[in-house]
């Protein structure tokens, strides 16, 4: 079942039932008030014929014309004495007429039904002294006050449809205003499914809703992920395409130029022995680099844990300073700067930045690290070639280079600053570049302590 038929069903069905409550509040409490006004006007009746003078001591209760001047139409008046003799009578209705005598002692008052007719009648004790010598009674037909119920019950029933009927159709069209731009989302996605392309949906500015108007942000701004992302996987295919192709090429050349002539050339045969092996070294770290990037955009690449940054920094400066016989120097603030995240990661993107600094410099590089605020700030500064004003936004795009000569005779292949950047974005932190060519790059990043 939709979701516009059910909110139309359970609108109804709940209209309904609060109808029903307020019909029947209104019938019960329509006949209550009516029947106490009813009960008021014989009360009165029955007082003011209780102050005649005939009536109120019982010597005048046999004078026909004594309650004639009481009498209405639809009421039948009656004096009885204690033996159910009826002494005195007037009405016309014969339903009033035909009710049994029954006298009674005290003051009583009720309603019967005979057939389809109510009756209400009142039953007071007539005294001659302190003996009670008669009973006055008085019976009255409610036969308006029940055509004006009819009525009532009609008019409440003729309302009830139409309000039920004016539901169905106002709660149709409002779910249909409703569920529109849901319905539009399924056919943009049954769409993109079909065609294979990415769609938003259109926006309207007199939409009502607040909460479809996100939700359709929502959908639009997935939509855009995903286009970036695809867009991102696209790019990335075409460049790892582009850079699995140089070594593969230069490979197959010198294997052909091996097979035709390097078996007598040993010079040729050298040549090519060395440039198959220098690029299917660059095509092993190329593999290796977009298997690692690959892996770094899973959410769950990170191991967190409570570490020492300080410490970390400075074994690693210890261990290229080793490796690549370059000074470089460490600043700390504090022997101890503690952080939580994945210390694996962090030294990995040390290394990046590291190995690009050695790469491209032949100064001293330093490192510096600081907390301040429960902000964990590490710098790498070099006083190498440095980097233009225009290409430092590109830097963290996969294969990029800002020299692709250079970068091709140093090993690099346009991996490892993206994968710092990955490192850094995971980490919640933030990474910048300061640099000027000829003078050297300093590149700062910034990571919450979270201890």
């Amino acid at each position: 079942m939709t979701l516009r038929k059910r909110f139309t069903l359970f609108t109804i069905f709940w209209l309904i039932f609060i109808l029903i409550l307020f019909n029947i509040f209104v019938y019960f409490y329509v006949i209550k008030i009516t029947t106490e006004s009813e009960e008021r006007v014989i009360g009165n009746k029955v007082n003011l014929m209780l102050e005649n003078p005939l009536i109120q001591h019982g010597k005048g209760i046999y004078d026909p014309d004594l309650l004639s001047e009481y009498y209405n139409v639809n009421e039948m008046i009656r004096i009885v004495q204690p033996d159910n003799k009826v002494v005195n009578i007037t009405g016309s209705d014969p339903v009033l007429l035909n009710l049994p005598v029954a006298f009674q002692r005290q003051h009583d008052t009720g309603m019967i039904s005979k057939g389809n007719e109510r009756i209400l009648y009142m039953r007071v004790p007539i005294f001659n002294g302190p003996d009670i010598v008669a009973m006055l009674e008085v019976n009255r037909v409610l036969n308006e006050l029940d055509d004006y119920l009819q009525i009532l019950v009609a008019a409440l029933t003729v309302t009830s449809v139409g309000a039920i009927l004016f539901a169905i159709f106002g709660t149709y069209w409002f779910t249909s205003r409703l569920t529109a731009p849901m319905q539009q989302m399924v056919n943009t996605m049954r769409e993109i499914d079909r065609s294979g392309k990415l769609r938003k949906i259109e926006t309207s500015s007199q939409e009502e809703s607040a909460e479809l108007q996100q939700l359709v942000r929502a959908f639009n701004q997935m939509i855009e992920r995903l286009d970036r992302t695809f867009a991102r996987q696209k790019q990335f295919v075409a460049d790892a395409s582009h850079e699995l192709k140089t070594p593969l090429t230069v490979i197959s050349s010198y294997a052909g130029m091996l097979k035709r002539w390097g078996r007598d050339d040993e010079n040729i045969r050298n040549e090519a022995i060395e440039a198959i092996d220098r690029e299917t070294t660059r095509l092993q770290s190329l593999t290796k680099s977009m298997l690692m990037l690959a892996e770094a955009e899973q959410e769950d690449w990170l191991r967190q844990e409570l570490f020492d940054v300080v410490h970390v920094v400075n074994e690693l400066a210890g261990m290229l300073q080793t490796t690549f016989q370059r000074p470089i120097r460490v600043k700390a603030m504090s022997k101890v700067v503690r952080m939580y995240g994945d210390k694996d990661k962090i030294r990995q993107l040390l290394v990046i930045l590291l190995d690009n600094a050695i790469k491209y410099s032949k100064d001293p590089i330093e490192v510096s690290v600081s907390l301040m605020k429960n902000i964990v700030k590490i710098e790498v500064k070099d006083k190498g070639i440095g980097i233009p004003e225009n290409e430092i936004p590109h830097m963290f795009e996969r294969f990029y280079r800002v020299d692709g000569a250079r970068s091709r005779a140093t090993g690099g292949v346009g991996l490892g600053l993206s994968i710092a950047k990955r490192i850094v974005d995971l980490h919640e932190g933030k990474i910048d570049v300061f640099s000027l060519p000829d003078l050297g790059t300093t590149i700062a990043i910034q990571f919450k302590q979270r201890k």
